[in-house]
């Protein structure tokens, strides 16, 4: 038998692992139902479900707008009556049942290439806004974690190998602010292969054009180069590296409203 403590448990892993779930909990019954006030499960993102809120149709249904809820970032009131199949209803226990759906949404994940003073900078104000942060550079004395204190990971060495171990999902914004347009071509034939929320570069639009080449005569599909948004950042005229970390990081937050 599945308990509280195993489910909040769980919750704690999942938190702790960047994993999302979803929390259905019973807040209100009348009459007969299978589950009373407090019962709860857990709906992950791959699919699974720990507990139960009563089984059969009843359970689907919160279990669908668990996945919904884990997709759009929105909590949800679901009530549902348990009397007559035949208008609809998720049973025939004879009562109804309340039943409140929280996602649980793991930490923003960015990703800084690019480890100079504006990524310094950016890995600084993401820690601040409370995200998980992945900082990778191609320099030893660079990627130093003494002086990348903020990141949760730091990864040195070439970047393409770093890129494939900062685990990159559909949650993470990767931010490029590297030295120069080779290591920008370099590096994102492979981050557009991963599904990136959003992937931003630093640099001017004659820099950007010039890369945005190159990658086309390595055949990067025009579907593939559509998804970089450069320059990356607000335009609020920044010109220090905490100016520019702060308007690439109000873009980041702008695009989080519309994940959710």
């Amino acid at each position: 038998m599945v308990t509280d403590g195993d489910l909040l448990h769980a919750v704690v892993d999942a938190i702790d692992d960047g994993v999302p779930v979803a929390v259905a909990t019973v807040v209100r019954t009348r009459r007969s139902v299978p589950r009373r006030a407090g019962a709860k499960m857990l709906v992950f993102d791959d699919g699974r479900q720990l507990g139960t809120v009563g089984g059969g149709e009843l359970e689907q249904r919160v279990a669908g707008a668990a996945r919904h809820a884990l997709m759009t970032g929105r909590p949800v009131m679901l009530d549902i009556d348990l009397v007559d199949p035949a208008r609809g209803d998720a049973g025939v226990c004879g009562g109804s049942v309340s039943v409140y759906v929280e996602p649980i949404m793991p930490r923003p994940h960015v990703v800084v290439i690019g480890c100079g003073h504006v990524g310094v900078a950016v890995v600084q104000l993401a820690h601040w806004l409370g995200c998980r942060v992945t900082a990778i550079d191609d320099r030893e004395d660079v990627a130093d974690p003494a002086r990348l204190g903020d990141a949760d990971v730091v990864l040195a060495g070439p970047l393409v190998e770093s890129v494939a171990k900062a685990g990159i999902d559909r949650r993470s914004h990767v931010v490029l602010v590297t030295r120069n347009v080779s290591l920008d071509v370099e590096v994102l034939a492979d981050v557009l292969q991963t599904p990136a929320r959003t992937i931003g570069v630093m640099g001017s639009a004659r820099r950007w054009a010039t890369a945005r080449a190159q990658l086309a005569e390595l055949g990067v599909s025009e579907e593939h180069l559509a998804r970089v948004a450069s320059p990356i950042g607000l335009e609020i005229d920044a010109e220090t590296p905490e100016e520019i970390a702060l308007s690439i990081l109000a873009e980041i937050v702008e695009g989080w409203r519309e994940q959710r």
